[in-house]
C-alpha cells in the first residue's frame, strides 16, 4: 500500500514468542512451500515458511492456510492481531502471513510490489533476527529494521535487501487488508 512515506515505524512489538518459534524451526520447514521461490524471480535467493497465501485476482480472493500454519500460528496470530488492533482499522483480513528468510550473502533486487492485493493491503514486517551488513532499501533510501520494533513498509516503492553479513535475515510479515478494500474484492 502506498502509505506516503517509504517506511512507518509501529514501535516495539513483543514477539519474542513468535521469534523462539521461527528460531526453533527444522531446516525442513522452510521447504515446505516454495512456490513463493520459483514463482517469483525477486525471491529466488529466499526461503519461507508460509501460513497464509492469496492467490487470484482481487475481486475473487482465494485466501487459504498453507503448511506453516500449524507451525508458526500460535505465537503469530496474537503478534498480528495485537498490531491490527493498535494501528489498523478492524474488521479487514490477513491476506498473506510467512517468516521469510534472506540466506547470507544473498539479495532481493529492486522491485515494487505489483499485484493488485497489494496496492490495498498495508505490508508489515517483524524482524526476527539482522545483522549490521543487512541494507534494506526503499524509495532509494536505507533502513535498518531492528529486531522487536514492528514496521509497515510502502511496497508500492521501489525495494530491494542486501545481506552481506555472515549470518542469514528472517522476517516475519503479514499483509493486513483494510475493511473497506476487502468489501470492494
Amino acid at each position: 500500500m502506498n502509505i506516503d512515506v517509504p517506511l512507518k515505524e509501529l514501535g516495539a512489538v513483543d514477539a519474542q514468542a513468535l521469534i523462539d518459534t521461527v528460531l526453533g524451526l527444522d531446516d525442513d520447514a522452510w521447504f515446505l512451500n516454495v512456490n513463493r521461490q520459483n514463482d517469483y524471480e525477486v525471491h529466488k535467493q529466499t526461503q519461507s515458511v508460509v501460513m497464509v497465501f492469496c492467490d487470484g485476482p482481487a475481486n475473487d480472493l482465494q485466501v487459504s492456510k498453507e503448511a506453516g500454519w500449524d507451525l508458526l500460528a500460535e505465537t503469530a496470530i496474537p503478534v498480528m492481531h495485537d498490531l491490527i488492533a493498535k494501528f489498523y482499522p478492524p474488521g479487514g483480513t490477513i491476506i498473506r502471513a510467512m517468516a521469510a528468510k534472506l540466506l547470507s550473502g544473498g539479495r532481493i533486487n529492486p522491485h515494487f510490489d505489483s499485484h493488485p492485493t497489494f496496492r490495498a493491503s498495508h505490508r508489515i514486517h517483524i524482524p526476527v533476527t539482522t545483522n549490521p551488513r543487512v541494507r534494506f532499501t526503499i524509495d532509494g533510501k536505507p533502513f535498518h529494521l531492528k529486531v522487536g520494533q514492528a514496521y509497515e513498509i510502502n511496497n508500492q516503492k521501489t525495494h530491494s535487501v542486501i545481506n552481506s553479513g555472515k549470518d542469514d535475515r528472517i522476517t516475519f510479515i503479514f499483509d493486513y487488508m483494510p475493511p473497506d478494500f476487502v468489501a470492494r474484492a
